[in-house]
Order: structure tokens, then sequence, then C-alpha cells
């Protein structure tokens, strides 16, 4: 297992309901969720200054987080001309864009759950407590 490619557990989760195994380490870090989510919404995809502006991130940092994108499958970068100019074209490759929904969902499971925990009305069985602890 690595960074590139996590486990994908879809059963049930009834041990560890809080571990949200669909949390992907190559794209949940900040940047690269901001890279995911702006190419997400340009299905033609986005000039490499365009996205840049959109993360607000430095030439190295956007071409550092794109290249581990890139070798997890997720983002394709392309040179393309257009007007007789060249310029670097950012799109989700069909593996990124499932991934990224997936990951989308995931996350929505986080929220609902932490609502629900904050409302007092999640199900998720308790944890036994330690010998000698009681509820407050």
């Amino acid at each position: 297992m690595n960074e590139l490619n996590p486990p994908r557990a879809k059963a049930p989760r009834t041990e560890a309901p809080f571990a949200y195994e669909g949390l992907e380490r190559v794209i949940h870090e900040k940047a690269r969720l901001g890279i995911l989510a702006s190419l997400a919404t340009h299905a033609e995809g986005l000039a490499f200054s365009d996205l840049k502006q959109l993360c607000a991130l430095t030439d190295g940092n956007l071409n550092r987080h794109l290249q581990v994108l890139q070798e997890a499958g997720l983002v394709d970068v392309r040179k393309e001309t257009a007007g007789g100019r060249s310029q670097t074209i950012c799109r989700l490759t069909p593996l990124g864009r499932d991934r990224f929904a997936e990951y989308i969902g995931v996350l929505e499971q986080v929220v609902e759950d932490a609502l629900q925990a904050a409302r007092g009305t999640h199900t998720a069985p308790a944890k036994p407590l330690g010998r000698g602890f009681s509820p407050a």
C-alpha cells in the first residue's frame, strides 16, 4: 500500500465507523483537493496559469502537486497550441473524475456523521470505556 494506491474498502463501517478509509491521502491534501475541485468544474480543462490563480499556488507548488496527481492517474497535463501560442492544459482523467466523486461521497458521510454526533443522534456503536471510567 502506498500514498498513490490506498486501500479502497467498500464494506459497511461497523467496527470503526469513523475510520473513513475512502479519504485518500493523494486527494486529501488541501492544495490537491483544490486542484481536483477546480478541474472537476471545468470538464474542458484549465490552463496552468488559470489553475494556479484559482488555487492560489506558486508555479513550483502547483507543478509538484500536479505531478503527484499525474502519477496517481487522476490528472492529465499536456502542452497544447492555440492561436500560435503554447500553453499547458490540465484535465481530470476519467479515473480522476470517478475517484474524486467517490472521495466527495466519503466527505459527505464525514459531514453527516459529524452533524448526527453533534445532535446526539449518531447510531454508531459506542466504544467500551476503559476499566474505572464512566460517562460524565
